[in-house]
C-alpha cells in the first residue's frame, strides 16, 4: 500500500516528517498550554498514552534549537498542514523563542541506586552535550569549569543535583530568554527504586534536582513534567506553590493524550479498515479522561498493525508494564474478603466507588486498599466511569476499562489460583470422588469457590478453568479436558496411572438459580450415558469407571454420582 508507516516505537516529533510516518495531530496541546499559563504544569497519564511523543513535539515548537556549532535549526516545517498553524499569531510568535531543556527518565529502570543514579546522571550529561554550544557564549570561568566538569561525567553527586538549574542559567546568558524545561516520566525512577528497595535514595535525589530547576529558578519561562501519578508536594516539591496539576480526572488537556473515537475512526480508514472500528472499540477503548472517551494510542497502533499484517486475530494485550502488572497481581494475592468480592464486581463488568487521593505516591500504596485502587486508576488498570464530590472529597466510579485490560486482570487470577492450589491438600477430593463422597466433594470445592476470585460472570468457561486447575497434578491420577471420548466430550476426565486403575468421568452444568443444581446434574449423569463416554475408558482396561455430574451455582457446587 502507499500508506504512510505506523509510528509503533517513534518518540521523537521529528521523525514523523522525516520517515513520513502516520500523525495524530496534538499540536492544539500547544495552545492550551499558553492558555494555561501556569509556571508548572504536571500532565498524568498512564504509560504509553502519548507523553513523551507530546513533550517531544513541545520541544520541537517552542525551542530556538541550535547546531554544536551555534548555528540556527529550523524546525518550521515539522508543523505544516497541523492545527497549530491556524491558531493565530499570538501562538506562532512563540515559536522557535526559547531555549529548551528536554529530559526524559524513563531510562532509569534498573534495580540498584548506584546504577539508576548512572543512567539519570548520563540523561543529564546528554542534554548538557546538546547545549554545549553556549560554551561559546560570554561564560565565566567557573561556569565554564562546572560545564565541562558535567560533560566529561565527573564523580561528583553535587555538580548533578541542582544541574537543570545551572544549564537553565547558562541557557539564559547565551540567549537573553529563560528556557523551558520539559521533564518527561518522573516517575520511572521512583517506581524502580520503590519495587527494588532503594525509595528513600531515589526521592531525595529527585527532589534536590527538581526543587532548584522549577521552585525558585529566575531562568525558568516554564515547566511540563509528565508522569502517571501525581507529584506529592510534601515529597517532591516542598513548598512549591506554582505546580499545576491535571490528571486523568481533569478537563483540561482530556483530548491531548490516548485517541479519540473520531481519530480512532479517521486512522483505521485511511488503512481501509473501517469495518474493524467496533472490534477496536471494544477491546481498546474505555478511558474517560475529563469527559472525553479515550482510546489506548498503543494498543490501536500494535492492532492495526496486525489486521494489516494479515493476522486472523489481531485482538490481545499490546499494553503492559511489567511493574504495574505486578501491582496487579499484589492486588489478587493479597486480597480480603471484601477486595475479592470487589474484583468479582469489576471482572463481571460491575462498577465499584472509592475516594480519588491524586497525590498518592508509591511510598504510600499499600497503607490502604484505598490507594492500592487509586494507583490502579492512574496507571490504567481502572477507569472512571463518573465523579462526585462530598464533603470536599472525590469519589470515582471506576471499572475496568476494556477486554484488554479484563485480560491481564483474568491471567493475575489464573496465575495466583494455580499458585494457591499447589498448596492445597487435594487428597480428600481425590478420595471423595474415589468412595462416591458427594457431600465430601460437595464441602471440598465449595470451599475452594468461596476463597477464589471469579471471572466471566459465573460462565461455564470459568468454572471448568476452575475445576481444571483444581484436579490437575493430583499425584495418582492423568488428567484429560475435553477429550473425545465415545460420541462426544467430556468435561473432566481422571485416570490413575496404573493398568487397570481407576477412572472418573466428570461433567459440568452451569444452573441459573439454586433451585436448578439438582435437575443439572441429573442432565449431566443423563449424558454421560447418552454420549457413551465411558466405552474409550472400559475398552482401554480402566476399572472401576466412575461417573459424577457436577451442578454449579455462584460460589456453590452440588455433586451426584452414578448409580
Amino acid at each position: 500500500m502507499d500508506k504512510k508507516r505506523l509510528p509503533i516505537g517513534f518518540e521523537d516529533f521529528k521523525k514523523f516528517k522525516e520517515e513520513d510516518l502516520y500523525l495524530v495531530d496534538k499540536t492544539l496541546l500547544i495552545k492550551e498550554l499558553l492558555d494555561t499559563g501556569a509556571q508548572t504544569t504536571l500532565l498524568t497519564r498512564p504509560r504509553r498514552f502519548g507523553k513523551t511523543l507530546n513533550l517531544s513535539m513541545l520541544r520541537r515548537f517552542f525551542e530556538d534549537e541550535r547546531t554544536p556549532e551555534g548555528e540556527k535549526i529550523d524546525n518550521r516545517h515539522l508543523f505544516e498542514g497541523l492545527s497549530i498553524m491556524d491558531a493565530g499569531e499570538k501562538y506562532l510568535a512563540h515559536m522557535e523563542q526559547y531555549p529548551v531543556i528536554s529530559l526524559s527518565l524513563k531510562s532509569a529502570k534498573q534495580s540498584d541506586f548506584a546504577m539508576a543514579y548512572i543512567m539519570l546522571k548520563r540523561e543529564i550529561v546528554a542534554e548538557f552535550s546538546r547545549h554545549q554550544y553556549v560554551l561559546a557564549g560570554k561564560m565565566n570561568g567557573n561556569a565554564q569549569e562546572k560545564y565541562e566538569a558535567i560533560l566529561n561525567e565527573r564523580e561528583d553527586a553535587s555538580l548533578y543535583a541542582d544541574a537543570i538549574r545551572f544549564l537553565s542559567e547558562c541557557l539564559y546568558k547565551y540567549h537573553g530568554k529563560e528556557a523551558i524545561i520539559l521533564i518527561d516520566e518522573y516517575d520511572v525512577p521512583l517506581e524502580c527504586a520503590y519495587f527494588g528497595g532503594f525509595y528513600d535514595e531515589m526521592i531525595g535525589f529527585i527532589r534536590s534536582l527538581f526543587e532548584s530547576a522549577l521552585k525558585t529558578n529566575p531562568y525558568l519561562k516554564f515547566g511540563v513534567v509528565t508522569g502517571c501519578l501525581r507529584i506529592s508536594r510534601e515529597s517532591i516539591f516542598t513548598g512549591l506553590n506554582n505546580l499545576e496539576i491535571h490528571s486523568m480526572i481533569s478537563e483540561n488537556y482530556s483530548s491531548c493524550f490516548g485517541f479519540t473515537g473520531e481519530e480512532v475512526q479517521e486512522m483505521l480508514a485511511y488503512y481501509d479498515l473501517s469495518g474493524r472500528f467496533s472490534e477496536a472499540k471494544n477491546w481498546y477503548d474505555g478511558y474517560l479522561f475529563g469527559n472525553r472517551e479515550i482510546y489506548n494510542p498503543w494498543s490501536i497502533l500494535n492492532y492495526t498493525k496486525s489486521v494489516l499484517s494479515g493476522n486472523q486475530i489481531a485482538t490481545k494485550p499490546y499494553w503492559s508494564n511489567t511493574s504495574s502488572n505486578g501491582i496487579v497481581k499484589e492486588l489478587v494475592e493479597d486480597a480480603d474478603d471484601m477486595t475479592r468480592q470487589e474484583l468479582e464486581i469489576l471482572m463481571d463488568g460491575g462498577t465499584i466507588e472509592k475516594p480519588v487521593h491524586e497525590e498518592i505516591t508509591y511510598g504510600d500504596i499499600h497503607t490502604s486498599k484505598d490507594n492500592l485502587w487509586n494507583f490502579l486508576f492512574f496507571t490504567g488498570y481502572l477507569k472512571m466511569k463518573s465523579q462526585r464530590i462530598e464533603k470536599r472529597n472525590i469519589y470515582i466510579e471506576m471499572a475496568i476499562p476494556n477486554e484488554e485490560i479484563a485480560s491481564i486482570y483474568e491471567q493475575s487470577i489464573k496465575e495466583w489460583f494455580d499458585q494457591k492450589i499447589a498448596n492445597v491438600d487435594r487428597s480428600s477430593l481425590i478420595k471423595a470422588f474415589e468412595e462416591g463422597d458427594c457431600e465430601a466433594a460437595e464441602n471440598f470445592i465449595s470451599q475452594q469457590l468461596m476463597d477464589t476470585i471469579s471471572y466471566f460472570d459465573y460462565a461455564e468457561s470459568y468454572y471448568h478453568g476452575f475445576l481444571t486447575g483444581l484436579l490437575k497434578n493430583t499425584g495418582r491420577y492423568m488428567m484429560q479436558s475435553n477429550r473425545e471420548s465415545g460420541t462426544g466430550r467430556p468435561d473432566l476426565i481422571l485416570c490413575e496411572k496404573k493398568f487397570m486403575g481407576k477412572a472418573i468421568i466428570l461433567e459440568l452444568k452451569v444452573a441459573k438459580t439454586f433451585a436448578e443444581m439438582e435437575e443439572k446434574c441429573e442432565e449431566a449423569l443423563q449424558q454421560i450415558e447418552a454420549q457413551d463416554y465411558a466405552a474409550p475408558l472400559s475398552a482401554d482396561g480402566y476399572r472401576p469407571i466412575l461417573k459424577y455430574g457436577i451442578a454449579l451455582y455462584k460460589k456453590g457446587c452440588m455433586v451426584k454420582k452414578a448409580e
